[in-house]
């Protein structure tokens, strides 16, 4: 009756979370991580590239990121393309590799970053809001049009609403999580 409906919105829940986490994978913690840089836009010969289909990324101690593009040539845009980035890292070219130091975070930085991400989640919320209201709609309709019993749109809000709550504490877990290793010193 309204289980392909909620097996849609669970997908599309999932959608929502795998997003956030996406999200918080780009944001700098004061430890080096390839997820801060992997999805930078390159312009490479005309064409936008994700960084990680261009070169390795390592990160061989917790304060350095090391870039080695698989065509030397690419260095130059590489390295306009991070430095023109929000992340306001400065790479330093040695004429085979990029290597970018991770300066230490500040109190500040780190308490900028805690809101930075409540807001990520925030918006991980209303859009879980969003869809649970379109699912929602679905089933009424379907309720109005004769294909779904009262006591069957009954059971589907509960069922709808306990999702919800299951979801929006995956988006509780996972913004707990960034928060601790940003507050991580």
């Amino acid at each position: 009756m309204y289980q392909t409906e909620m097996k849609i919105l669970k997908q599309k829940f999932e959608q929502v979370i795998d997003k956030l986490k996406e999200d918080f994978k780009g944001i700098r913690t004061g430890r080096a991580s390839t997820g801060l840089v992997e999805n930078i836009i390159v312009s490479y010969y005309g064409a936008n590239t994700p960084l990680k289909q261009m070169a390795n990324i390592s990160t061989p101690d917790a304060s350095l990121i090391v870039i080695q593009p698989w065509d030397k040539h690419a260095l130059g845009d590489i390295e306009t393309a991070i430095s023109s980035s929000e992340l306001n890292l400065s790479p330093t070219n040695d004429g085979n590799v990029l290597r970018i130091s991770m300066p230490p975070m500040t109190e500040e930085r780190r308490e900028e970053l805690v809101r930075n991400i409540s807001k990520k989640a925030e918006e991980a919320r209303i859009a879980l809001r969003g869809v649970r209201g379109e699912t929602w709609d679905q089933i009424q309709k379907k309720q109005k049009s004769g294909d779904l019993t009262e006591d069957d749109k009954y059971s589907a809000e509960e069922e709808l609403n306990k999702t919800i709550d299951e979801f929006n504490k995956k988006v509780e877990d996972v913004l707990k999580e960034k928060e601790a290793e940003i507050r991580r010193v």
